[in-house]
């Protein structure tokens, strides 16, 4: 599951998933609260974190400066 474009631009399903990461989730909080398939949130996370957006801590993921930069737009 491509997060990004090859535009540069994000999905839907990785906005739904920035979107949820008002507070730091676990990749199955962040499935209960999208919608979205754990194995396609867990795909997705891989894709956020090497762009920038999303970063892990322990087993919980947050949004980097990045990805609040990129909600805003």
């Amino acid at each position: 599951m491509a997060c990004v474009n090859p535009d540069g631009t994000l999905t839907e399903s990785a906005i739904k998933i920035l979107e949820s990461l008002s507070v730091p989730k676990s990749p199955e909080e962040i499935a209960n609260f999208t919608d979205v398939p754990l194995f396609k949130i867990r795909s997705a996370l891989r894709d956020l974190i090497n762009a920038g957006f999303v970063n892990q801590v322990n087993d919980k993921y947050k949004l980097t400066d990045e990805g609040l930069k990129i909600l805003k737009k």
